[in-house]
């Protein structure tokens, strides 16, 4: 039913085309049971920058209460070949993994971003940010992870990813972050780069 859909991705040579696409192909299938999916982590990272991070796998949320049961989950995967399950599955040469309820401490909205093969939806940019720096000041993080938040940071900075920066820094200064001097430190690193680039 879904193959042809399948078949359209594994032939986009793109990787985040490729993503976003099958990202909206899953979201497609769980939502006409009833489920919303949202996409999070590194896969977010990847779709906000465009590429400039790829995550090598496609992170969704439910932003329902209600659990998907596993059975379900792994008969919808089904339905496009997937390999795997049941809470990670690999399709189209990608990776799904369904991670459970979305937690979001945003007050600003989600993305959507249309594709030729449905909408996905991305939580919201500025939580992205946050999570990010936070995991880059993480006691004995690779520079990998602050890497990731450096070019979170820089597509917010440019206005390629716009956010509300006074909703980065409330989030920045709540207990479950708490990462005011973190997310001051990168933001003044990323722009002088990026003024030096100029």
């Amino acid at each position: 039913m879904y193959m042809d859909e399948v078949r359209d991705i594994e032939q986009t040579e793109d990787l985040v085309e490729r993503a976003l696409k099958l990202a909206a192909l899953v979201t497609r299938i769980f939502g006409d049971e009833g489920w919303d999916l949202v996409v999070v982590g590194g896969s977010a990272v990847e779709f906000y920058t465009e590429g400039a991070y790829m995550s090598g796998d496609i992170d969704l949320c439910r932003r329902n209460v209600a659990p998907i049961p596993l059975r379900k989950a792994q008969d919808l995967m089904g339905r496009l070949g997937a390999k795997g399950g049941p809470r990670s599955w690999q399709v189209a040469g990608l990776y799904v993994d369904l991670l459970g309820l979305l937690e979001n401490e945003a007050k600003t909205p989600f993305r959507d971003i249309e594709t030729p093969l449905g909408k996905v939806v991305v939580v919201p940019a500025e939580l992205v940010l946050i999570e990010r720096v936070l995991l880059g000041f993480y006691p004995d993080q690779d520079d990998e992870a602050k890497d990731v938040a450096r070019k979170m940071m820089a597509v917010c900075l440019t206005g390629k990813t716009p956010v509300d920066w006074a909703e980065v820094e409330r989030l920045a200064g709540i207990p479950a972050f708490g990462i005011v001097d973190e997310l001051s430190q990168l933001r003044g690193e990323v722009a002088d780069e990026l003024n030096a680039g100029d």
